[in-house]
């Protein structure tokens, strides 16, 4: 998926969490007893370090105030993600090993959005792994999907210089060590051929990640994650190379391309317009002929595994998908 590029402009526009934060959380000790003052996160000292007890940890609806005064004093990347994901467990060990390497200068909170309906609603988490942060109290985008490794150091990079603009440039240390300590491992190790695939995605290599993954398909073909995962790479590899203003240009100029408007749903979607990519795709399904539609069947389940087969808008779109065909 292509990185959402933080800017000022998304700070200071971004809908404010603190609302969400006073329903579960109480204001904690010490806190200014004016309505609206600023409240100091939990732990604060005067040389802005506060301490957590972990540089990764795990964020619910009903603890999620603490989050947002955390972030007044260091940037917190939330991670959206699930267990039925894919993409979701290549993502996450990246975000984990990050944080520990940034050594207190953002924490990570992991959100499940199964569990967590409130946060993935404020969020607008139309499709994971999703990527934001919060910075003094409100949302920043960072970015969708598993995308390499070198594109999130830029991406953090950007936020932290963000996060500085804007007065918020503190650090984590955990309270029982420093704040290099790394955070406790999560994650079971990538089976061999999803780290071969995951490899060759951070050198922007999807050929041979979508080579891998369908290497791990022949021999399990139940290996959700790696079915998962070739969808992924499979819209990376074709997004490759091709700007929004080209992809969208093409797809105005022949309403009857059938590639230009397949590839504008594969754009739709990697920006998180589930409902317009499915209904472009599905608006066309009628008129075409039986190779059209093999295509277009054939693209949507793809898009569907990116999306996340539960996802509401997948399971709408797959039984109108079901009535066109039957």
């Amino acid at each position: 998926m292509s990185a959402a590029e933080p800017s000022a402009a998304h700070l200071r526009g971004a809908v404010d969490l603190s609302g969400l934060a006073r329903r579960h959380q109480a204001p904690p000790a010490g806190a200014p007893a004016q309505p609206g003052a600023p409240a100091e996160a939990p732990g604060a000292t005067t040389d802005q370090t506060v301490q957590v007890p972990s540089l990764v940890f795990d964020a619910t609806d009903d603890g999620f105030g603490q989050v947002v005064e955390l972030s007044s004093v260091v940037p917190v990347i939330i991670d959206l993600w699930a267990e039925w994901c894919g993409p979701c467990k290549q993502l996450s060990p990246v975000l984990e090993r990050l944080a520990a390497e940034y050594a207190g200068r953002f924490v990570l909170a992991k959100v499940d959005v199964d569990a967590n309906p409130q946060l993935s609603q404020a969020f607008q988490a139309q499709s994971i792994p999703m990527v934001v942060a919060v910075v003094g109290g409100r949302p920043v985008p960072m970015f969708n999907g598993a995308i390499p490794e070198s594109q999130v150091r830029d991406v953090i990079e950007q936020l932290l210089q963000l996060a500085e603009q804007n007065g918020v440039s503190g650090r984590a240390v955990v309270a029982d060590g420093d704040a290099a300590a790394p955070a406790e491992p999560v994650e079971e190790p990538l089976p061999p051929l999803h780290a071969e695939a995951y490899e060759a995605i951070e050198r922007a290599d999807y050929p041979t990640a979508i080579a891998a993954y369908e290497k791990a398909i022949a021999q399990n073909p139940k290996d959700d994650m790696a079915v998962a995962g070739l969808a992924q790479v499979r819209l990376l590899h074709r997004l490759t190379g091709k700007t929004l203003d080209e992809i969208r240009g093409r797809a105005a100029a022949a309403p009857d391309d059938l590639d230009a408007q397949l590839t504008v749903a594969d754009l739709d979607l990697s920006g998180g317009h589930l409902e317009d990519a499915f209904d472009r795709l599905l608006t066309l399904f009628p008129d075409l002929d039986q190779s059209g539609k093999d295509t277009v069947r054939t693209r949507l389940l793809e898009l569907f595994q990116v999306a996340g087969v539960t996802d509401p808008r997948v399971m709408k779109a797959r039984a109108r998908l079901t009535g066109l065909l039957y």
